[in-house]
């Protein structure tokens, strides 16, 4: 029992997983963090970061086999050669498409945090306020005001680049250095500005060490060198994992204990001490069984498995998942629709060039529905937007040899890409639950999803197509081609929600603390939290919730409420 007992128990190592050990450790707490997947240690276990393209059997490029195999996985733009250790592949954990949907997933120490695209904004007071004022999803329990400390706590320790806009749409956060507009970005961003009022064009905030502070040198982190091979595992530490950061913190307290290839079955509720006392696990490899005890319990196991252990975890009390008396576990699943991109080209400007690889993009804050409902659809989308110079613009008619060699070494003419991130509405139709009769290697229930667009979604992605072709036109772009990726959901990777905060506990699950309202030793603070998506990027506010979080638990625990 000695060795199974701890003052805290962190399920997951991703994101919002290492904030939560970091912030337990560093406040002294005893904490066992719990990781499904392999050790990955930081540089030592990124086997291609340095890996040159000719020494890739496919020079980066999937094998036919691999697509083959992977139908998921092998949409998402990170899964390449070079970093297919990093994914889940399709046969080892399946799942049930009720409705398609891919479900990108990384079991390893640091998850995702290893191969997310790094974006990081803060949400506004609309954002906060938005259910509330249109009436969908419930209330949000928390305020933007409520956040904002967390959101500067956590930003100068992961460190953001960015510029101090001014905008009350995206409010300005604790900033490195930005990185800088290329020519034509800035030429569209002049235009747009001049002629649109209430849109503003900035340069993207991204979790990037611009200029390293102390802060980050003290947690053996470096500068980004612009390489964009960050799905690899970033040997410099440029860009915030919790493998460079949050995870060799909480080591070095002393504090941590990590065990690896535990995949958590449940969490236990003791139904004769009315409370949850801990969690069981299945190992992995051997599928032998072991329980641990703590205090109180984070669960940050990524939103779709937070969902389906919580589901799982059934006892007398809580016969439909843990602390489900409201019968809504699962439901209400939300996500990011990327289906809208529109291409174009810019004349001109062949004198000008740019260094490096940026790891961010142009930004638009949303511009529509933000004060007020005005549009004929509910909620709004940020827009994104590059311009870069591709070589095969000179070579795509040369034959081979030293022709096609010197034609490629030109850069070509000036290409505009622009994209979509729009906000989806949660609704109860929207859910994950257990399979009734397949389970997966370790004897757990396979997770079903229903997810889908709705006309909203549909009504949305017309606005930006429209928009955003008008406002590259009148920005000097030609040739405007706008698409529908028609991807299904999933592959935005922000899937949020079934386990939503709010002020009632007959409408939702937690409170504004991320506390179970039926089990309050248990919080939830990664995206299944989420009451609704707002448009940015959410692994900002993952980390901030969780940070607040932890530091109301162990005062709780001080107290002896918990």
């Amino acid at each position: 029992m000695k060795d199974h007992q701890f003052d805290a128990i962190v399920i997951g190592s991703g994101i919002s997983g290492g904030w939560a050990a970091k912030e337990f450790c560093e406040k002294g707490l005893k904490t066992l963090v719990l990781e499904r997947g392999r050790q990955v240690t930081h540089v030592k276990d990124y086997p291609t970061a340095r890996t040159p393209p000719w020494e890739l059997p496919q020079r980066g490029a999937l094998s036919l086999e691999m697509k083959k195999e992977n139908p998921v996985a092998s949409r998402c733009y990170a899964f390449k050669e070079d970093a297919t250790h990093f994914f889940v592949k399709d046969k080892e954990h399946p799942y049930l498409q009720e409705k398609p949907f891919d479900w990108i997933r990384g079991y390893q120490v640091g998850g995702k945090s290893l191969t997310w695209a790094r974006q990081v904004q803060r949400w506004s007071k609309y954002d906060f306020e938005g259910p509330g004022r249109d009436g969908f999803a419930v209330d949000w329990p928390v305020r933007y005001e409520d956040i904002a400390p967390w959101y500067s706590y956590v930003e100068r320790f992961i460190g953001v680049s960015g510029n101090k806009d001014g905008l009350d749409t995206l409010p300005d956060g604790e900033f490195l250095p930005p990185w800088e507009m290329n020519a034509v970005e800035k030429v569209i961003q002049e235009r747009i500005m001049e002629q649109y009022g209430d849109r503003n064009v900035i340069i993207g905030r991204c979790a990037h060490l611009t200029k390293p502070s102390e802060v980050h040198l003290k947690q053996g982190r470096g500068q980004c060198m612009a390489r964009s091979l960050c799905q690899r595992g970033c040997p410099f530490g440029a860009y915030f994992s919790s493998n460079a950061s949050t995870l060799p913190v909480a080591m070095s307290t002393g504090n941590m204990t990590l065990k690896t290839d535990a995949v958590v079955h449940s969490i236990i509720y003791d139904d004769e001490k009315g409370k949850v006392t801990g969690v069981r696990v299945i190992d992995a490899n051997t599928k032998e069984a072991t329980e641990y005890f703590a205090k109180v319990i984070f669960v940050n196991a990524a939103a779709l498995n937070t969902n389906l252990i919580l589901l799982n975890s059934t006892s007398k009390r809580f016969p439909e998942g843990l602390g489900n008396d409201s019968g809504l576990l699962g439901k209400y699943i939300a996500f990011h629709n990327y289906r809208g991109t529109i291409n174009a080209s810019m004349e001109g400007y062949e004198d000008m060039h740019y260094y490096g690889r940026r790891p961010t993009a142009i930004m638009m804050p949303n511009f529509r529905n933000v004060k007020r409902q005005e549009m004929n659809f509910m909620r709004g989308y940020m827009s994104f937007y590059t311009a870069a110079r591709p070589n095969w613009g000179h070579a795509s008619d040369v034959p081979f040899g030293v022709d096609f060699k010197e034609a490629n070494a030109v850069p070509g003419a000036w290409r505009v890409f622009m994209m979509m991130q729009g906000e989806t509405i949660p609704k109860v139709q929207n859910h994950v639950k257990l399979s009734k009769d397949e389970k997966d290697s370790w004897e757990m229930p396979l997770l079903s999803i229903s997810v889908d667009y709705d006309q909203n979604d549909e009504l949305m992605l017309k606005d930006f197509w429209e928009q955003g072709a008008e406002m590259l036109e009148n920005a000097g772009c030609k040739d405007i081609r706008i698409q529908d990726s028609k991807q299904a959901p999933g592959l935005d990777i922000h899937e949020m929600g079934g386990v939503r905060m709010g002020r009632d506990p007959k409408t939702s699950l937690l409170n504004k603390w991320n506390q179970m309202h039926f089990a309050p030793n248990v919080f939830v603070t990664d995206g299944a939290c989420m009451t609704s998506t707002g448009v940015q990027n959410p692994s900002l506010t993952f980390m901030a919730f969780t940070a607040r979080a932890v530091d109301y638990a162990v005062k709780e625990m001080k107290k002896g409420n918990l």
